[in-house]
């Protein structure tokens, strides 16, 4: 059994329990591990797993994990919460995408391996605590730090998951995203790499549901995101019993899914200038933004060529040829509850 599965099955009081899973040590001899916070209710139920960061600049997610978690009564819960807030503590500590010492990203390395590089150890060590315990779990994600956005989530589709689409939608839709994201495993995805090594993907292949929130823009913290979220942990533990239902409270009706989505870039290097806003629905020909060069004549016309949902937009005006400008829904319906 894994330390967080032990905690859970001690039959004893409700209790709030927090740790460390050991991965391994750096030369100096410090320890490198994945804390843990972990709240056992008071009768057996469902485990809901909050996964608070799998790159090193995405905060949002693992202040709104540990502040709902901490706001919680194990007396009055009937199953648990497990918070993971950091999967990859290297990358945390210098606020970059990547594990320093690898260069791997982790997001693309999960299952991991118990032999493996650092980033593939750290892999292996989390699933192996999240495998026969999770009954649900929360990727947290946000943006680029270079980017705006509004909370969206990505949600990809397995053979073996134990969810279907729609019912995934639904738990989705408690978030009240902007648009919920279907990504398709075998295609090409949204960046060049392992789709299938995310973690929410290899927690579908054990059976598990699971879907990634994104929480707005990296390397800050948005208050109004946070709550948001918060506010969805609230209703996510309602859904699988393991909290009351809310007095008054009404899940949304509807979800906007998107089906097809890409990614504007540059042609030309120069700083960019917004003009429209993150989160917003726009007709074909809505102009974006302009760049100019480093004498001020006019460089690039950022413009939708169809319809679209600007689900990122680029924040930082320093931009080169080949950089994204804006992250934009293509193809999207409403599915209705």
């Amino acid at each position: 059994m894994g330390i967080i599965k032990d905690f859970l099955s001690d039959p004893s009081a409700p209790a709030i329990g927090q740790g460390d899973i050991p991965v391994g040590s750096m030369s100096s001899g410090m320890q490198i591990s994945l804390p843990y916070l972990a709240i056992r209710g008071a009768k057996p139920g469902k485990t809901l797993w909050l996964h608070g960061q799998v790159h090193g600049d995405e905060i949002n997610g693992m202040l709104a994990a540990l502040r709902f978690a901490r706001s919680l009564d194990p007396s009055a819960m009937t199953g648990n919460v497990v918070v993971t807030p950091t999967g990859n503590p290297h990358a945390l500590d210098i606020r970059r995408k990547r594990n320093p010492y690898d260069d791997l990203d982790l997001d693309q390395t999960y299952p991991g391996n118990a032999h493996g590089l650092i980033s593939e150890r750290l892999a292996h060590a989390l699933m192996q605590e999240i495998q026969g315990t999770a009954d649900l779990l929360v990727n947290l994600h946000t943006m680029n730090a270079l980017f705006d956005s509004r909370v969206y989530a990505v949600y990809k589709v397995h053979p073996d998951s134990p969810l279907p689409e729609a019912q995934m939608l639904r738990l989705i839709s408690l978030f009240e995203p902007n648009v919920a994201c279907r990504m398709d495993v075998g295609g090409k995805g949204e960046l060049p790499g392992n789709i299938a090594g995310a973690l929410d993907y290899q927690c579908l292949a054990l059976g598990i549901p699971a879907f990634m929130l994104e929480l707005g823009g990296g390397s800050r913290y948005e208050a109004h995101n946070v709550a948001q979220a918060e506010k969805g942990f609230a209703r996510l533990a309602a859904q699988l019993g393991i909290l009351p239902a809310q007095a008054g409270d009404t899940p949304p009706p509807s979800v906007r899914r998107v089906t097809k989505r890409g990614w504007l870039t540059f042609a030309k290097g120069g700083l960019f200038v917004p003009e429209v806003e993150a989160g917003s629905t726009l007709a074909a020909s809505t102009v974006l933004g302009h760049s100019i060069d480093l004498y001020g004549n006019p460089q690039e016309t950022m413009q939708l060529a169809h319809d679209g949902i600007i689900i990122g937009l680029r924040r930082d005006p320093v931009v080169h040829t080949g950089e994204r400008a804006a992250f934009v829904a293509q193809q999207w319906d409403e599915v209705v509850f």
